[in-house]
C-alpha cells in the first residue's frame, strides 16, 4: 500500500547552547528545556520526561565529561507537531562501551537516576555516538504525548532522515543563518541561507530566503534561487544554496550562490558541491542547476561558513551511521569557527 504524504515543512529554528560544568548549570538547562515544552503545549507527563532527560544528561556531563554543553531546540515531528530536541555534547573522555551504558539501570556515578538507559526509555527518538578519547554526542527528542515513542509511530516513516543544528555567533541572541526542508511524498527540497554578517538584519535576510523557498520549493533549484535573489533585494543579502532530491532517483539537483558549502559523503565517496560566486539579493552572475549522483548510503551535508570547509570525520567513520542530528552536532563541536553563526544540515535516504 502506498501512503500519500501531504507536503510537510520543517521550519528553521536555532538551538540554545548551555555550557555544563557544575550542577547549577544543569538546573538552568533543565528550566529552559521545560520552558520549551510548556511553549509547545506539552502535558505534565511529557514536560516531566523533558525535565528528567535534561537532568540526567546534564549530570552525566558534570560527572564524566570535559567541555560539556547541552543544545536545546525545536524540530518538526512526522505528525506535524513540534518536538523538543536535547543534544548532549562533550569533548571527552568518551565511552568505551556505549551499549553497556544504554542498559536501563546502568550508572557509573552512583546517581539516583538510571543513566543513558533511562534517557533512551523516556525519549520518543534517541541516538548516541562516542569514541575514546574524542567524546560523546547524545540525542533525545520528546514529543507532546504521554507515552514515549507514540508520536513517532503515528504516521508512516519519512522517505528521508534529516537533522540540523544552528547556533548564533557568540554574543548574539539570534542566528543569522536559516534553513528549511520541504517534503512532498518521495521528494525533498532543502535550502540553507547565511545572511551577510550576523545579528537581526542577517536573520531577516535568511528568513526572507526561507519564506520565498517555501512558496516554490519544487521548481528547479536555480529557478528557486532566482526567486530568492529578487526577494532579498530589500535586505542586506545572503549566501543561499538549494538542493532537490527524489527518493526514486540516483541523482539530485543543486544550485548555490555564495559560501554555503555542500558535500556528498559516504564510506567510499567524498564530493564537494559547486556554488556560483555572488550573493542573493545583491548580485549573482549566473544561475544553473548541477546534477550529482546520489550513491547508496550517502549523506548530503550542507552548512554555512561558520563551519570550516575542510572538515573530516576520518577518525570517526562509524559516525556516518548515526542520526543526522548527532552528525551535525559532532561536526559543529569539532569544526565550528567559533566567531560566526553556524548551521549544519544533514540528510540521507531513510533505510527501508
Amino acid at each position: 500500500m502506498r501512503f500519500y504524504h501531504p507536503m510537510e515543512m520543517s521550519a528553521s529554528t536555532s538551538h540554545e547552547s548551555f555550557e555544563i560544568s557544575d550542577t547549577s548549570q544543569v538546573g538552568a538547562a533543565r528550566r529552559a528545556a521545560v520552558k520549551l515544552a510548556e511553549d509547545l503545549g506539552f502535558d505534565e507527563v511529557a514536560k516531566g520526561r523533558v525535565a528528567l532527560i535534561a537532568t540526567e544528561l546534564g549530570n552525566n556531563l558534570v560527572r564524566h565529561a570535559k567541555q560539556g554543553r547541552m543544545l536545546l531546540g525545536v524540530v518538526e515531528g512526522l505528525n506535524g507537531k513540534s518536538v523538543v530536541e536535547l543534544l548532549s555534547v562533550d569533548s571527552g573522555p568518551g565511552v568505551a562501551d556505549l551499549e553497556a551504558c544504554l542498559v536501563d539501570g546502568y550508572s557509573t556515578g552512583g546517581t539516583p537516576g538510571t543513566g543513558l538507559g533511562a534517557v533512551r526509555r523516556l525519549s520518543d527518538e534517541f541516538d548516541a555516538f562516542s569514541t575514546v578519547p574524542a567524546g560523546t554526542v547524545v540525542l533525545a527528542r520528546v514529543a507532546a504525548t504521554t507515552a514515549a515513542g507514540s508520536a513517532f509511530l503515528s504516521k508512516p516513516r519519512s522517505e528521508f532522515d534529516v537533522g540540523a543544528v544552528a547556533l548564533p555567533a557568540r554574543g548574539e541572541t539570534v542566528c543569522g543563518d536559516a534553513w528549511s526542508v520541504v517534503r512532498d511524498g518521495r521528494r525533498l527540497a532543502l535550502l540553507v541561507a547565511d545572511g551577510l554578517g550576523h545579528g537581526p538584519f542577517a536573520r531577516e535576510a535568511a528568513v526572507a530566503a526561507v519564506d520565498e523557498f517555501e512558496n516554490a520549493s519544487f521548481q528547479g533549484p536555480s529557478e528557486v534561487l532566482g526567486r530568492v535573489h529578487e526577494q532579498l533585494r530589500s535586505t542586506r543579502g545572503a549566501a543561499v544554496a538549494v538542493a532537490q532530491l527524489d527518493r526514486d532517483s540516483n541523482e539530485f539537483a543543486f544550485a548555490g550562490a555564495g559560501n554555503i558549502a555542500g558535500r556528498l559523503i559516504s564510506g567510499v565517496v567524498d564530493r564537494s558541491l559547486v556554488s556560483q560566486h555572488g550573493t542573493a539579493g545583491i548580485q549573482i552572475r549566473s544561475l544553473r542547476d548541477v546534477s550529482y549522483p546520489w550513491t547508496e548510503h550517502a549523506l548530503l551535508v550542507m552548512h554555512s561558513d561558520g563551519l570550516t570547509t575542510r572538515w573530516s570525520i576520518e577518525e570517526s567513520k562509524h559516525l556516518l551511521q548515526r542520526h543526522p542530528s548527532v552528525i551535525a552536532a559532532w561536526l559543529i563541536r569539532d569544526h565550528a569557527r567559533g566567531r560566526d553563526d553556524v548551521t549544519v544540515v544533514v540528510l540521507r535516504r531513510s533505510e527501508r
